[in-house]
């Protein structure tokens, strides 16, 4: 059957088919929901006082964030045609625009992931076991070995010392202000697509809480990856089970609504539903990145003996897939006209 388009419309890289974002934005916002989901759970256990029991999800992999916050800006900055405008971004609020909101909350949270990260850094360097060379270049720390095993950190600079004094008395405030933060840059990831209305793949309200449960599943997969404590690895082990069940949830309730929709939406669910995107979206991602980890992650949880590193593996590679698929689905999905 010949379709035959009628229309005044021919925008090229625009219209019928949107051809502007590609792997640099699905990698910006797979990094950013990383980051998201480390520091949401950082900050909850660090409200729940849980911090020296759940060591790795409160000290060590924060030192994620700061780094795929910067990546990802990296990444955004490649794909803009114009880079040395992108300064404009922060001379302006506008409250009506997800952009904004996203690039205000990321210039406010990378600065403070890094504060984070330095607030637990004489107790982290110790747990990685690692010398002194890397900061003793920086000149910001004194590495004092005791008995040859043992490593003491301390800041080197007077204001330093006591900034990081400030901060750890404010430990609670600064939980709770990164909590919000995070939650909006998990939310924001899906909504900088959804606020556009005239891709229909993109125009359901599903996608801000699906990335940002996506991203909370791959922060707990992070955490699960790096942690040596069983208990912690088992704890973010019952935390990732959920959350894929919570994010199967999603899809199924997106896809169903597309279903029961306008036309237009109908045809947006034919995509995956024996169209071009039919077998990487169903196989590769909701089975390889999301059910064999799901039964895996069941096996753990009844004695069985799963590698954590292969399920960690595969919900990370499934939560940047998810992200490649919606980018470029959502520029080839048009309305009918």
């Amino acid at each position: 059957m010949e379709e035959i388009i009628v229309s005044g419309r021919s925008i090229p890289h625009v219209d019928p088919i949107l051809d502007i974002w590609g792997l640099p934005i699905s990698l910006y916002l797979f990094l950013g929901g990383l980051a998201a989901g480390i520091t949401i759970f950082a900050a909850v256990v660090t409200i729940l006082k849980k911090d020296e029991q759940y060591s790795t999800a409160a000290k060590i992999a924060p030192i994620i964030t700061p780094i795929a916050l910067a990546v990802g800006l990296l990444f955004l900055l490649v794909d803009l045609h114009h880079i040395l405008y992108a300064w404009q971004l922060f001379t302006t609020i506008r409250l009506d625009s997800p952009m904004s909101w996203g690039a205000w909350t990321l210039l406010i949270i990378t600065p403070l992931s890094i504060i984070w990260v330095a607030m637990h850094m004489k107790s982290i360097m110790p747990m990685l076991n690692m010398g002194g060379c890397c900061l003793g270049v920086l000149g910001f720390f004194i590495v004092e070995k005791n008995d040859g095993s043992q490593v003491n950190w301390e800041w080197r600079y007077p204001f330093l010392i006591n900034f990081e004094k400030f901060v750890i008395a404010q430990k609670q405030v600064f939980a709770w202000i990164m909590l919000v933060l995070g939650l909006v840059v998990g939310v924001y990831t899906g909504i900088l697509l959804s606020a556009f209305n005239a891709r229909p793949l993109w125009n359901t309200a599903i996608l801000g809480p699906l990335f940002l449960t996506s991203g909370l599943s791959t922060g707990a997969a992070a955490i699960m990856w790096l942690s040596s404590d069983h208990h912690e690895v088992k704890l973010f082990s019952k935390i990732d089970l959920f959350l894929i069940l919570i994010e199967l949830f999603l899809i199924v309730h997106m896809i169903m609504g597309f279903r029961a929709g306008s036309e237009i939406q109908i045809y947006a669910a034919t995509f995956f539903l024996g169209g071009d995107f039919t077998v990487i979206f169903w196989v590769f991602f909701v089975g390889l990145g999301l059910l064999i980890p799901l039964v895996l992650e069941s096996m753990e949880l009844v004695g069985k003996k799963v590698p954590v590193a292969i399920v960690a593996f595969l919900i990370l590679s499934g939560g940047l897939l998810f992200r490649i698929i919606m980018v470029d689905a959502g520029q080839v999905i048009r309305f009918l006209y």
